[in-house]
C-alpha cells in the first residue's frame, strides 16, 4: 500500500540519483497525496526524462473518468493480467521519486500514522506505471500509479502491503521496456528487504492533505501514541459523491 508519501531530497539529489536529463527546481514535500501531481522518471528516445504526472492512473480506454475508480496502486501479483496495467507494465513502466512513506496502524478504534523511510537515508525510486488518456476533445492528461507487493517481517505489522522499491543498480532493467521484457521485470517486484527501512509513529495531523510541513515527518511522544481516541464529533452533511478510491482488485487503490 502507498497512500501518501514524502520528498524531502534537494532537486540536484534526485537528479543525479535518477540520471534524468532534465533540471526542474521543486520544493520539499512532506503530505504527497492522490491526484496531485507527481514527479515521475520515464525513458523517452532513449533518454531519462522528467515528468509531472497525476497520481490515480486512468487507463487509456476509460470513456469518462469521473465514473472510473481512482487507481493510485497496482498489485504486482496481478500487474501483468489487470486490463487497467497490462499494456503499461509492458511498455510505460516509470519511477517514483521519493524519500518515505506514511502508513497507517489500527491501535483499537483510531489508526496511528508511521512515517516509514530508508534506514541509510536518500531518496529511492518507487516501481510504477504510467498511462496518457485522452479526452473526447483531444486533451491529454499523464497519469500514474505505484506497484506495491505483500510485506514482510516487521513492515508486515503495520500494513499488508508496501510500495516496490528499485535498487538503483536495476532503474535501467525496469525502466527500457525495450530492453527488459515483462517477465524480466515482473522478477525486480520484490518486498523490502529486513531492516531496509525503519519507521517510527508521527502526528495525527498527516491525515489532513493540506498539511505539509517538516513536522509531519518528526516523532511523537509514546503518551500521544498512547492516548484514547477523542470523542467523536457529528458527521458532516453529506457532500456529492466523488469518483470512489477502490481497494479490490478492480480499484487496486486506497486513502486509508
Amino acid at each position: 500500500m502507498c497512500g501518501r508519501f514524502v520528498i524531502t531530497s534537494a532537486p540536484a539529489a534526485i537528479r543525479q540519483l535518477f540520471g534524468y536529463a532534465d533540471q526542474p527546481n521543486f520544493p520539499s514535500r512532506y503530505n504527497i497525496a492522490p491526484t496531485q501531481p507527481i514527479p515521475v522518471v520515464i525513458v523517452e528516445e532513449g533518454a531519462r526524462r522528467f515528468r509531472l504526472m497525476r497520481w490515480g492512473l486512468i487507463p487509456s480506454w476509460v470513456k469518462d473518468p469521473r465514473t472510473f475508480s481512482l487507481l493510485i496502486n497496482a498489485r504486482a501479483e496481478t500487474v501483468q493480467d489487470k486490463p487497467a496495467f497490462r499494456n503499461a507494465f509492458r511498455r510505460r513502466r516509470c519511477l517514483v521519486p521519493a524519500d518515505g512513506y506514511y502508513e497507517w496502524k489500527a491501535r483499537g478504534a483510531r489508526k496511528q500514522p508511521y512515517f516509514i523511510h530508508p534506514a541509510g537515508g536518500g531518496p529511492i525510486g518507487f516501481a510504477a506505471l504510467w498511462e496518457t488518456w485522452t479526452g473526447p476533445n483531444g486533451e491529454e492528461l499523464d497519469t500514474v500509479a505505484i506497484v506495491t507487493t505483500a510485506a514482510r517481517g516487521g513492515l508486515a505489522e503495520l500494513h499488508d502491503r508496501v510500495p516496490v522499491t528499485i535498487a538503483p543498480h536495476h532503474f535501467a532493467r525496469w525502466l527500457d521496456a525495450d530492453e527488459t521484457d515483462a517477465e524480466a521485470a515482473a522478477a525486480l517486484l520484490r518486498p523490502p528487504a529486513e531492516g531496509e527501512f525503519v519507521w517510527h509513529p508521527v502526528s495525527t495531523a498527516v491525515n489532513r492533505t493540506a498539511n505539509d510541513n517538516p513536522q509531519l515527518i518528526l516523532p511523537v511522544a509514546a503518551e500521544e501514541v498512547e492516548a484514547p481516541s477523542p470523542v467523536a464529533k457529528p458527521a458532516p452533511p453529506k457532500r456529492a459523491a466523488r469518483p470512489k478510491i477502490s481497494a479490490d482488485d478492480s480499484g487496486q487503490g486506497s486513502l486509508f
